[in-house]
C-alpha cells in the first residue's frame, strides 16, 4: 500500500481535495528533484467494492484549487476506469478458466482413450506448464509407493528429459512438504537454488495432486532464473487445475485396478475349468489305462501303458502348476515375502524335496509393486528343480546387493552342462526372458552332479 496522501485514497476510499497538500499532517514529502506540487485532488479507482488504485491530479492552472465540479469529474472518470479494470480482471478469469478446461478435457480424453499413465502425466505437465506461462513443469510421485522418496515420473519444458525417473529426498523438500501439508508452496525467485537437480531457477509454484483427501503426487511449475516472479492468480489456477487433474488421474488408478480385476476373476475362471474339467477328465483316463495294464498280458505293453501313466501323473501335475500361476491369492495382499513362502511351501509338498526360504524383507518390500513377475519368476526356478534336478534340498532366498535385489534358488541335485543344455530344455531363456522384463537378468551355473544356482538380479 502507497505512503502519505496517495495511501490515504487507498485505506479510506472517499475523494480528497486539498488547498496546499505539503501543509496537510498525512503527507510525507517529496524525493528529491520532484516537481512542485500544491493544490490536489485525488479519488480512488474502483468498481463492486474493491479498490484498485487511485486517480489524482495536481496543480490546478486557473485556480488555486479544484472545486466540487472538478471532484464530480474526476470521480466519473476513476468509475470508469475501475469498470475497465474490473472487467479486464473479469475476462482474464474467464480466460484462465476456459484454458484450464480445455486442458481438462485433453487430461479427460487421453484417460478415455486408454492411454498409458506415463501419457497422461506428460499432458498434466504440459498443460500445467502453459496455464502458469512456466519454462519447466514436473510430476512427482512417491517411490515405491513410500514417503521417502520422490521420483519424476513426468517432466515438461526446458531440461525435461533429463529429468524424468530422477529420484530425491522427501525430506527437506518444497515438494515434500507439499506432499504432507496438500498445500501450495510458492517459492520466490532466488540467485541459486536446485530445484531436482536443475541448478539455477526463478520461481516456482509446487502444488499437490489431491483427491479424496489423499496427495498422490506433487505438480511444480517453475520459469528459468529472471524470468519473474508468479502472480497469485497463477498460484490459484495452478492449485485448481491440479485439484481437478488429481480426480481425472484418481478416475486412471481406478480404472487400472478395475482391469487388474477383470484379469483376476478371468484367471479364475480358467483355473476352476482347468481344475474342474480337465485334470478330472485326465486322471479318468490314467485310471482307466492303470486298469489296463493290469489286465495286459503282453509285459513290454504293460510297461508302455505305465509310462504313459506316468506321463499322464506329470501332465496333471504341470497343470496344477499353471492353475496355481493363475490364481492370484497369494498375491491379492501384495505381501511377496508371504506369497515367497508359501510358493516354497506348496513346492516342497508337490515335489518331496526339503525346501527351504530365506527372505529378507526389505528387499520383499523394495519389490512389491513387481510381486507378480518375482513370484513367476521364482516358480519357474522352482518347476525347473522339481522336473530336471533330482534334488534332496532347495533353497530359496531373496536379499538386497548393492546391484539390486538377488532372488536365488539352488538345489543340491544331478546338475548339468551349461555349454550342452539341449534345445527348448530347463526352461533356461524362460527365467532370463522373465529376469529381463524386470529390467534384471539372470545368471544360470551348475555342475554335474552338484546341483544347480538360479540367481536373478533385479533393480529396486
Amino acid at each position: 500500500m502507497g505512503r502519505g496522501i496517495l495511501g490515504v485514497l487507498i485505506a479510506d476510499a472517499r475523494p480528497l481535495r486539498l488547498a496546499e497538500l505539503g501543509s496537510d499532517p498525512r503527507s510525507v514529502g517529496f524525493p528529491p528533484n520532484h516537481p512542485p506540487m500544491r493544490s490536489f485532488l485525488g479519488v480512488p479507482v474502483s468498481a463492486r467494492g474493491r479498490v484498485f488504485g487511485n486517480l489524482y491530479l495536481t496543480e490546478k492552472q486557473d485556480a488555486a484549487a479544484f472545486d466540487a465540479d472538478d471532484e464530480r469529474a474526476l470521480v466519473v472518470l476513476a468509475a470508469q476506469a475501475g469498470v475497465a479494470v474490473a472487467n479486464a480482471r473479469l475476462y482474464q478469469q474467464a480466460s484462465d478458466r476456459a484454458r484450464r478446461l480445455e486442458a481438462l478435457g485433453a487430461v479427460a480424453a487421453a484417460i478415455l482413450a486408454g492411454d498409458q499413465a506415463e501419457r497422461v502425466l506428460g499432458l498434466v505437465a504440459r498443460a500445467a506448464r502453459e496455464l502458469a506461462g512456466a519454462d519447466l513443469a514436473t510430476v512427482a510421485v512417491p517411490a515405491d509407493g513410500g514417503g521417502g522418496e520422490l521420483v519424476v515420473q513426468a517432466a515438461d519444458g526446458a531440461g525435461a528429459a533429463r529429468l524424468r525417473g530422477t529420484r530425491f529426498p522427501a525430506q527437506g523438500s518444497a515438494a515434500g512438504e507439499v506432499l504432507r501439508s496438500g498445500t501450495v508452496v510458492v517459492l520466490a525467485e532466488r540467485a541459486e537454488r536446485p530445484l531436482l537437480g536443475l541448478g539455477v531457477v526463478g520461481a516456482a509454484l509446487v502444488a499437490p495432486l489431491s483427491a479424496q483427501g489423499r496427495a498422490s503426487g506433487v505438480l511444480t511449475v517453475a520459469r528459468a532464473a529472471g524470468g519473474g516472479a508468479f502472480r497469485q492468480a497463477d498460484a490459484q489456477l495452478l492449485e485448481a487445475f491440479a485439484a481437478q487433474a488429481a480426480v481425472a488421474l484418481e478416475h486412471l488408478r481406478l480404472r487400472r485396478e478395475l482391469d487388474r480385476l477383470v484379469v483376476i476373476q478371468d484367471r479364475e475362471r480358467i483355473a476352476k475349468e482347468l481344475h474342474d474339467g480337465a485334470i478330472q477328465a485326465l486322471f479318468a483316463v490314467g485310471l482307466g489305462l492303470q486298469a489296463a495294464a493290469t489286465l495286459a498280458r503282453d509285459p513290454e505293453l504293460a510297461a508302455r501303458i505305465e509310462d504313459a501313466v506316468a506321463e499322464l501323473d506329470r501332465v496333471i501335475g504341470d497343470l496344477r502348476n499353471y492353475i496355481f500361476g493363475l490364481r492370484p491369492g497369494i498375491l491379492a495382499d501384495r505381501q511377496l515375502e508371504g506369497a515367497l513362502r508359501r510358493l516354497v511351501e506348496e513346492f516342497a509338498g508337490r515335489s518331496g524335496v526339503v525346501a527351504v526360504a530365506e527372505i529378507d524383507p526389505q528387499a520383499a518390500a523394495a519389490l512389491a509393486a513387481h510381486a507378480g513377475d518375482v513370484i513367476q519368476l521364482a516358480r519357474e526356478a522352482l518347476a525347473n528343480v522339481s522336473r530336471h534336478a533330482a534334488a534332496a534340498t532347495c533353497r530359496l532366498s531373496l536379499r538386497q546387493q548393492d546391484a539390486g535385489v538377488v532372488l536365488e534358488v539352488d538345489d543340491d541335485g544331478r546338475g548339468f552342462d551349461p555349454d550342452h543344455v539341449p534345445a527348448g530344455g530347463h526352461g533356461l531363456g524362460n527365467l532370463r526372458q522373465r529376469a529381463a522384463a524386470l529390467g534384471g537378468h539372470a545368471q544360470i551355473t551348475s555342475t554335474p552332479g552338484q546341483g544347480t544356482t538360479v540367481r536373478a538380479t533385479i533393480p529396486r
